[in-house]
């Protein structure tokens, strides 16, 4: 394809194309040539002028028909069927054009609103506990009741069960670290596909890219800079959660955290945002209230909406809650004798109000 015919779209899609350029470069470019199709018609010399630019860089923009197949992508695009927005966009997010780093392409599955540029960021370990995934799912399902979008990376854990819990309320963003056409990871197949249908699935990444350590801190930041605010459920000490909380922070947005048993390592990098002056979230209001009057699901419609429950089962549901409580000590608790405990728990599975865990220990669903 011909540069002298190209729309600007296109001239994006291939200076996305171009390695080692990156989001940083492509500013700088914009800043000295205004428009992508200038930039891909600049000269060596003009390139070089430029702090930053040697002769890798020049060589790479000057002869970017030779080091891309921008017909190919542009085919891919069509048959994937996804939407690009580029910064010229109307409806490129207007939080990421605040940052650093603004992606110069976002290839978008689904529909992007104007009511999800204002949204909530919700991420945390990949390996979390039935706690912190009780937690992300239920505090994004009443995030997206409450009219907010959750976004999040798609990722194993916190971030599945973030998507999930935002699905039953309203919508919710997954952004890739990976191409549309290579997602990542797999078993998040439908996942997606239910997302696309409620919201977007996004990605910065050509179609067919492939997911790469670069890429998912690269996603990460498209995370915090587009939310209005960062929530992590649950992370250890060394999780690439605090990066994208120390990101949002950085890009001035704030940050929230949910506290977990002191004794557990999955919950110590939330308890040290804490310490470091992120706000403690106990519950969803700790979020909502800086957005101003939105609708809550209270815990009237709650309770209505609860299967009526024997004397047993109530008193057995009330000495549950997300945290995990064995048998012997519900059986203790409850002064109940042990096989009524079991049979009534028996009961509040098939309710679906009730999760056994392994070695007798069970929580609320």
């Amino acid at each position: 394809m011909g540069k002298g015919n190209m729309t600007t779209k296109e001239a994006y899609i291939a200076l996305n194309l171009l390695p080692k350029i990156g989001p940083v470069r492509v500013r700088k470019l914009l800043d000295r040539f205004e428009t992508p199709q200038a930039i891909l018609s600049a000269n060596r010399n003009q390139i070089l002028e430029l702090d930053g630019f040697g002769q890798e860089m020049a060589n790479l923009v000057v002869q970017w028909e030779d080091r891309i197949d921008l017909k190919r992508e542009l085919d891919l695009i069509k048959d994937a069927k996804v939407e690009v927005i580029t910064p010229a966009c109307e409806d490129y997010p207007p939080s990421l054009r605040e940052i650093y780093d603004p992606p110069s392409v976002l290839y978008v599955g689904g529909q992007l609103t104007k009511a999800d540029w204002r949204c909530i960021g919700v991420v945390g370990s990949r390996r979390a506990t039935h706690y912190g995934l009780q937690a992300a799912k239920k505090l994004s399902y009443q995030i997206a009741r409450a009219g907010l979008t959750v976004i999040s990376g798609l990722a194993r854990g916190v971030d599945t069960a973030a998507h999930e819990g935002a699905l039953a309320g309203g919508r919710t963003i997954a952004v890739l670290g990976s191409g549309l056409g290579k997602l990542y990871p797999p078993e998040n197949q439908v996942l997606a596909e239910k997302i696309a249908k409620q919201g977007a699935v996004v990605s910065e990444f050509p179609i067919l890219y492939l997911p790469d350590k670069q890429s998912f801190p690269l996603r990460n930041r498209i995370v915090s800079g587009w939310a209005s605010g960062i929530l992590v459920v649950e992370a250890p000490q060394r999780s690439g959660s605090l990066i994208t909380a120390n990101q949002a922070a950085e890009q001035g947005r704030p940050v929230y955290a949910v506290p977990g048993p002191i004794d557990r390592p999955t919950s110590q990098g939330c308890h040290r945002l804490i310490q470091e002056g992120a706000k403690l979230v106990m519950g969803v209001e700790d979020i909502l209230e800086e957005f101003g009057q939105l609708e809550l699901l209270s815990e009237d419609e709650a309770e209505e909406t609860r299967p009526d429950l024997s004397e047993e089962e109530s008193a057995l549901f009330a000495l549950l809650s997300g945290m995990e409580v064995g048998i012997e000590d519900l059986i203790r608790q409850a002064d109940l004798p042990s096989q009524v405990v079991a049979t009534t728990l028996m009961r509040l599975e098939m309710k679906r109000l009730v999760k056994q865990l392994p070695g007798k220990h069970f929580v609320r669903c």
